[in-house]
């Protein structure tokens, strides 16, 4: 079953698991990327939990929502810089197609893939476009379903859908498609429960889970990973020969010496050259 923006919108925006999940994989990212000023930032898939968290210092900050899930408008009710009171700020989100973004070459700075990857018809497309639109050097921050985790048996939460991964498997993913992984991280290790106990030890459990080995990690794998560009592939140059050396044309043909050395010379010259004239007739 796919999911859509309205079961997204309504998990993390209505229900306390919903906004306990997303408090605590805005921190791990905000961990990975504490400063945002000055750079263009987007989000693809359902990324606002995470967006509306760390793009505040962004130069520019896009959602990128795909159609297999919907758009809705964002932001609703932050005020957007210069906008008068009262005012309604610009739509900063737009439908797209999962291997076709409306954004040049090289557009965005960074960008965050979350409940994109896991439920995409195709995985490599998708990311082949993100590499297109990042910066040389730019990064992406892959969050999906951790196949270890207790989350990706939930099909109560968005984490229970799609495809979940292993840390090997998304780091050959992005290999593929042209990015290198440099760092990963987990979150959402508390119980995929809305009882109270559970949520109010939420903390407690990221912190205990934060020291666990990633076999054990928590629901979300967290992978960072950078655009890398090769240099063009270009046939060498010959080398220039200054000196090009002449024995193996003298073999065949010696030059004439006078006296009786160079008449045993002429002699041996014959014998190299009798083959070759036997050849020509």
């Amino acid at each position: 079953m796919d999911l859509d923006v309205v079961d997204l919108d309504h998990f993390y925006r209505r229900t306390a698991l919903g906004r306990a999940a997303a408090e605590m994989l805005a921190r791990r990212v905000s961990g990975l990327w504490p400063e945002m000023r000055g750079e263009a930032l987007a989000g693809f898939g359902f990324a606002l939990p995470v967006l509306e968290r760390i793009g505040r210092g962004a130069a520019r900050t896009l959602a990128l929502m795909p159609g297999r899930i919907g758009v809705r408008r964002w932001p609703e009710t932050e005020k957007a810089g210069g906008a008068p009171d009262g005012a309604r700020p610009g739509n900063r989100a737009v439908l797209v197609a999962e291997d076709a973004w409306p954004l040049g070459d090289s557009f965005l700075d960074r960008l965050v893939v979350m409940h994109g990857l896991e439920i995409a018809d195709d995985p490599v497309a998708l990311l082949h476009e993100a590499w297109r639109v990042l910066t040389p050097g730019g990064r992406a921050l892959v969050i999906v379903p951790n196949r270890a985790g207790f989350w990706a048996r939930a099909e109560s939460t968005p984490f229970g859908h799609g495809r979940p991964y292993s840390l090997r498997q998304i780091e050959r993913l992005l290999r593929q498609c042209r990015f290198m992984p440099t760092r990963h991280a987990s979150a959402l290790y508390m119980p995929p429960s809305a009882r109270r106990f559970w949520l109010q030890l939420a903390p407690l459990w990221e912190r205990i889970g934060q020291r666990m080995p990633m076999v054990t990690a928590g629901g979300a794998l967290i992978v960072e990973a950078e655009k890398q560009v090769y240099a063009p592939r270009q046939g060498g140059l010959p080398e220039l020969v200054r000196g090009p050396l002449t024995v193996i044309e003298g073999l065949g043909r010696p030059a004439p010496a006078a006296g009786r050395a160079g008449g045993r010379e002429r002699g041996w010259a014959r014998r190299m050259v009798r083959p070759r004239h036997r050849e020509a007739r």
